[in-house]
């Protein structure tokens, strides 16, 4: 007579084996990367000397974005810019250009993220100077008419000029905020005979 233990061993130690077996395969398996793309972060298409305008409910242009460079990359819709030019439009009011060395656009277009050499310019009307504000960064919503930024801010108009941290600025309402670390010159212009 056969004792059970000394059979039940070997069909034990099968079942382990198997079990192992099959752990090994589920874990290989979850590792594996699929080269469909839709994980990568590669570029579908590129251009150049492009020009993009968005126009309002009245048919009036309410900013233009240029660039000589833009590739835009499929897995998060978004596109990168070299060298982005964004002027906003407003029909009571002067034109404001932001420039930076580089952008990145999200899907839709409603944020636009530019970074170093930024620089916001309000033109000239006939009776202010020029406005140029400069930051390292800044994050524009042309839609809504703002932007922002935390970063070191310096604004010059004419011999006047203003430094400080963080801006939010209202392209709706012409406003423009210093958020901290205020300090300045501000020098009138003499008046014209």
């Amino acid at each position: 007579m056969k004792h059970w233990p000394s059979q039940l061993f070997p069909v034990v130690v099968l079942l382990v084996l198997a079990g192992l077996s099959f752990w090994l395969q589920s874990t290989v398996d979850r590792g594996e990367t699929h080269n469909d793309g839709k994980f990568r972060h590669d570029p579908d298409a590129t251009a150049e000397n492009f020009t993009v305008r968005r126009f309002g409910q009245d048919g009036q242009i309410k900013y233009r974005l240029t660039a000589p460079y833009l590739v835009h990359y499929p897995d998060d819709d978004t596109s990168e810019l070299k060298s982005p030019t964004l002027i906003s439009y407003r029909p009571e009011g002067a034109t404001v250009t932001v420039t930076g060395d580089h952008a990145k656009v999200t899907a839709k277009g409603e944020t636009i993220f530019l970074w170093d050499n930024v620089s916001v310019v309000r033109a000239a009307t006939p009776d202010r100077q020029e406005m140029v504000a400069r930051m390292p960064d800044l994050t524009a919503q042309p839609d809504a008419g703002i932007a922002f930024t935390g970063s070191p801010v310096e604004i010059t108009q004419g011999q006047s000029w203003v430094k400080g941290t963080g801006i939010h600025i209202d392209n709706n309402n012409s406003t423009l905020v210093l958020q901290s670390q205020v300090r300045g010159q501000l020098i009138r212009p003499r008046a014209a005979p």
